[in-house]
């Protein structure tokens, strides 16, 4: 601050704005060979797009620079699930170069075309293909280039490490840092380049060590939260008590006494604002505020009766219909009807939502811990009355989203408080905020009603799911008879949520899949019959026979059917085109419903790998918070009063209970690389209540299963 007197700003300033034309991208890119991917040049700029057909509606692009590296750049962002490593994997065995010379650029608007977000285990199905294509395309460029260098034909050529060599003499070639030097060429490509076939990989297929682990392990990663500006400001913002709470006055007279502190109190925004985030801090404290809030009309405990109510009036979506119902019941030879239920789930990401805004020459940056830059850029340009030209976001490393940093409330607030300041600004949520302003996985109920008939197989299935959406519920058993209908999405709150919800890794999938594997396993007890055997006689689907196969034959399954006392249970599913079972071996303490996870199998199918180690590692961190939303989460409120505040009483998964972790990766090179950041999760909570259910005989249908509802169901089942 140049001054310790303290500031007051009521009103917001105006800008002019200004738009990124060709001829300052162009500098922005610098030397170097640019291969355009795209029909319209446009789209360079980030301009907004619609639709999931990603690959059809743009292609990404890479450059080719004069020191022969390889920049890719992609509106996708890394917040530890390995895509710039996989990514580089992809451009670099298609273009034949070294994956050590290929650099990544990913997350900035400015630079990146435009992309929804990092999402649905999307990065590899859906731009993984485009880059490939792009990568192929440009090799095809720089092989015509070395022809015309080397006088030959494309037919006597070929190309490694990044150069254009005549097979017959391996001494004639021409690297890629040759053709570009004191050029910008640039080419639009009509037809498609010949990719790479699956025998052909030299990196992808392999276990290459992630791009950024040596960067993270020595803490030279920077997140939104490191980044630093001189005279940049910390941020700290009056909150409301409860979701649906309004103002009724505030006095800030006491935090405007504080030397060096900036107060903001314009549209609804109270902010303090120090060089010193603890002096931030203690402004805040100096605040004082009444608010008028709403009388709590649900909470954890009446949740799911009030959802039932509330979906009531709605016409379901049918998402499968087959045969008769009537039918199907006519057909069993027994009945089961259960209601399944689970509470409100936090992302709880160890980097709180954090954003650090710039406005400066009349356009804002905003570097954001987000998964969606696109978006978060289009927010602020409409928040701050900007043409989105005029804001750019660039996305640091992201300490993780898992669905949660979709929702990006901290950048609008630090781009409004630096456009008002005129200074850099920082908002960083504490744990608290974080709580919150969480976009919460929706407390979600399914209602079933099964049958089996006289042979044992499921001839009915009427499946009703309520605010969780009809993700992974899709029927890949054998059921004649089959209907499966959705009440409500997810992210629907307004009269139905006390506070916002949105996508939870494998959006309502974890719901969905817990529900079906449980009833699953009700028909097989029912019926005497092992539960592994009961799924295999029920679906003639080839790719969850084979995982289930492959799951049961690593960890030595032996036939039995529930409840045999041994722990053992099994689950599987489909998420992200990927198919996954599971097996674990539990213990159960009787006296404290402690369950103890001993061991977890985990088999996955999921088409190409381009990475098996990074594909192994997000099974691993799947399985791990999987345990959590099964044994332990689970967000306590009172209407839009967030009772959660930290992990004291909001509990993870801790290092000491995770059991030990086999996965088996099963081959499948005649499908394309499928969805790997999710599916893994899906199946963890059947998983565990089947576990719970061979080890006790009691069976529970509401999650979290934790110690005092496993004993109650232990006491109900005495």
């Amino acid at each position: 601050m140049t001054s310790e007197k303290s500031i007051v700003i009521e009103k917001s300033e105006s800008l002019q704005p200004t738009g990124l034309h060709r001829r300052g991208f162009m500098k922005l890119l610098g030397g170097g060979i640019v291969v355009f991917f795209t029909c319209d040049f446009t789209e360079f700029f980030g301009q907004e797009r619609r639709g999931l057909n990603y690959p059809t509606d743009f292609n990404a692009y890479l450059r080719i620079g004069e020191n022969g590296r390889v920049t890719v750049f992609s509106g996708k962002i890394e917040m530890g699930q390995g895509v710039i490593t996989s990514l580089a994997q992809e451009a670099a065995d298609e273009l034949n170069v070294p994956i050590e010379s290929i650099d990544m650029i990913m997350g900035d608007t400015d630079q990146c075309p435009w992309d929804m977000g990092t999402f649905g285990s999307m990065t590899t199905r859906f731009f993984g293909p485009a880059l490939r294509a792009a990568a192929a395309e440009a090799k095809t460029i720089l092989t015509d280039l070395g022809a015309e260098q080397l006088g030959a034909s494309k037919e006597q050529l070929a190309v490694e490490n990044g150069s254009v060599f005549v097979i017959s003499d391996k001494n004639k070639r021409v690297s890629f840092a040759q053709l570009a030097k004191g050029q910008k060429i640039t080419r639009h490509l009509d037809a498609k380049a010949v990719q790479k076939s699956v025998s052909q990989f030299s990196v992808m297929g392999k276990s290459v060590k992630r791009l950024d682990a040596v960067t993270k392990v020595t803490g030279k990663a920077q997140y939104a939260g490191d980044i630093r500006i001189p005279g940049m400001l910390y941020a700290r913002i009056l909150r409301p008590p409860a979701h649906g709470a309004s103002i009724k006055s505030v006095d800030t007279s006491a935090a405007e006494k504080i030397a060096g502190v900036t107060v903001v109190n314009q549209d609804g925004l109270v902010a303090v604002l120090h060089a010193d985030p603890e002096t931030a801090e203690k402004a805040l404290e100096a605040v004082t505020a009444e608010f008028d809030t709403p009388k709590p009309m649900v909470d954890d405990k009446n949740i799911f009766d009030h959802l039932l109510t509330s979906a009531a009036p709605t016409q379901p979506r049918e998402m499968e219909k087959k045969g008769d119902l009537a039918a199907g019941e006519k057909m069993a030879l027994s009945t089961f009807e259960e209601r399944y239920e689970n509470g409100y789930g936090a992302h709880s990401p160890m980097e709180t939502h954090t954003s650090l805004a710039h406005f400066e020459n009349g356009k804002m940056t905003v570097w954001a811990s987000t998964q969606t830059p696109f978006p978060a850029q289009q927010q602020v340009a409409q928040a701050l009355g900007l043409p989105p030209q005029k804001v750019r976001i660039i996305t640091p490393f992201v300490g993780g989203g898992f669905g949660g940093k979709s929702a990006g409330q901290q950048t609008v607030e630090a781009a409004k408080l630096a456009k008002i300041t005129g200074k850099p600004v920082q908002v960083c949520f504490t744990r608290a905020e974080e709580f919150f302003f969480d976009t919460f996985r929706p407390a979600a109920v399914v209602k079933i009603k099964s049958g089996i008939d006289a042979d044992h197989r499921i001839c009915l299935w009427d499946y009703n799911v309520y605010y969780a959406g009809a993700r992974a519920a899709e029927q890949f058993y054998d059921v004649p008879h089959n209907i499966i209908r959705a009440y409500g999405q997810w992210g629907q709150s307004g009269r139905v949520h006390p506070f916002a919800t949105g996508p939870w890794r494998a959006p309502g999938a974890n719901m969905n899949v817990f529900a079906r594997e449980s009833q699953i396993d009700i028909m097989a007890a029912k019926a005497k019959i092992d539960p592994l055997e009961f799924r295999l006689n029920n679906t003639s689907d080839k790719r969850m026979r084979s995982v289930l196969q492959a799951a049961a034959e690593k960890f030595g399954w032996k036939k039995g059917a529930a409840p045999s006392g041994r722990g053992w249970g099994i689950a599987c599913g489909i998420d992200s085109e990927t198919y996954v079972a599971q097996i674990a071996e539990v213990h159960v303490d009787k006296t404290t419903g402690h369950v103890k996870v001993k061991r977890i199998v985990c088999a996955q199918e999921m088409g190409i790998v381009i990475n098996p180690d990074g594909a192994t590692m997000q099974m691993e961190g799947c399985i791990m918070m999987g345990l959590g939303y099964a044994l332990s989460e689970e967000v306590r409120f009172k209407g839009g009063e967030v009772l959660e505040k930290n992990f004291d009483t909001y509990e993870l998964p801790r290092f000491s209970q995770l059991p030990k972790i086999e996965t088996v990766l099963v081959k499948n090179d005649d499908l394309a690389p499928k969805g790997g950041g999710e599916p893994a999760i899906i199946t963890l909570g059947a998983l565990l209540a089947n576990a719970i259910f061979d080890a006790t005989g009691a069976r529970l249908c509401l999650m979290p299963m934790t110690p005092a509802r496993v004993k109650a169901a232990l006491a109900q089942k005495a």
